[in-house]
């Protein structure tokens, strides 16, 4: 890959974003650096986790500056990954078009995300919280809702996966790992996929064009179940992240249940292109993630309470396997 490239592609893509007094921006800015540690203290107290870790600032950000960090995290977290030798000359046409690729999707991502954790950015293995001003300011306004209560909900969502990974010492490496491996497990020879073509004609006719489940067709039997482990991970962490910025309650975010409800319409909203897109590039997949998870937790939660549902960060084996997310009886049956 030509992360370089991917950088500047995304930047020249990259629309400019809504307008903003100078004054507005600087208020903005200000007030999400202080939210951020605010959040997390709310976060710490509805889960039991990080007693006794500092509290860390956010980086408050504009849209370039998000694809620019996002980049040296992808290319941090696949760094491990044992790619098969290839010669200079393919290497050069290859890097340059999934540099173009990648720059192209996180100009379009970048309009969108409104905060992001990535344990694997930064100097050190606390990682970077990112904050993307424009897309807060602009989504505030979109769903008509108190900007700083709005502000405070988001850093809530990227205080919970900071402390995720901040408060479980083994779940940086084990994601990094689980990526290296997947990576290093991929087809090389393209036989295998021309040979599932006609299987993944039909799974898109009967999944109408489901990103996911053309995926995962694609993947060798080695590579499939590691991707089954990496899509549970990322679930549970998605899931649990959404149910705890609506645990934090209207004590902490007022407008907390209009919030939540608006934001949800707006996640399923958009127009077709908009909709295709989101398809296209595994954003529904995601949104399906969230649910899954947060129900999950919820489930697990009012079963067992917060400090049993921390069980799932006692080791990789306590994890929940995809098929437990969908059913957490199982996983308490497994787990005790």
């Amino acid at each position: 890959m030509n992360w370089d490239l991917a950088k500047r592609t995304a930047a020249r893509l990259m629309s400019s974003g809504p307008q903003a007094s100078r004054a507005e921006a600087r208020e903005l800015v200000v007030r999400l650096r202080a939210d951020a540690a605010v959040a997390e203290g709310h976060v710490r107290t509805v889960t039991g986790l990080g007693e006794g870790l500092p509290l860390l600032p956010a980086d408050v950000v504009d849209r370039p500056a998000w694809a620019a960090a996002a980049v040296d995290g992808m290319a941090a977290l696949t760094a491990g990954a044992a790619l098969p030798r290839t010669p200079k000359v393919a290497k050069a046409v290859t890097g340059t078009t999934a540099a173009l690729q990648v720059g192209s999707v996180l100009a379009y991502l970048g309009g969108r995300v409104l905060g992001q954790y990535d344990p694997f950015g930064g100097s050190d293995h606390a990682g970077r919280l990112l904050l993307v001003a424009p897309n807060v300011h602009a989504a505030h306004r979109a769903l008509d809702v108190p900007s700083t209560d709005f502000g405070l909900w988001v850093c809530l969502h990227e205080a919970t996966h900071r402390l995720q990974f901040t408060a479980v010492p083994w779940l940086r490496d084990h994601f990094a790992g689980q990526v290296s491996q997947f990576l290093s497990l991929a087809d090389t020879d393209g036989s295998d996929v021309l040979a599932r073509l006609p299987e993944v004609a039909k799974r898109m006719r009967e999944t109408r064009g489901d990103a996911l489940a053309i995926i995962e067709l694609l993947q060798g039997p080695e590579q499939r179940a590691v991707l089954d482990r990496l899509l549970a991970l990322t679930t549970l962490l998605e899931g649990h992240a959404d149910h705890v910025m609506d645990a934090v309650g209207p004590d902490v975010v007022p407008s907390v249940t209009t919030i939540r409800q608006r934001f949800t319409v707006r996640r399923r909203g958009g127009g077709l292109l908009d909709r295709l897109l989101r398809a296209l590039l595994g954003v529904e997949a995601k949104m399906k993630q969230y649910a899954v998870g947060s129900a999950f937790t919820s489930y697990v939660v009012l079963a067992i309470g917060m400090d049993g549902f921390n069980r799932v960060w006692e080791s990789p084996e306590t994890l929940p396997t995809r098929a437990e997310l969908a059913d957490p009886a199982a996983w308490l049956r497994r787990v005790g």
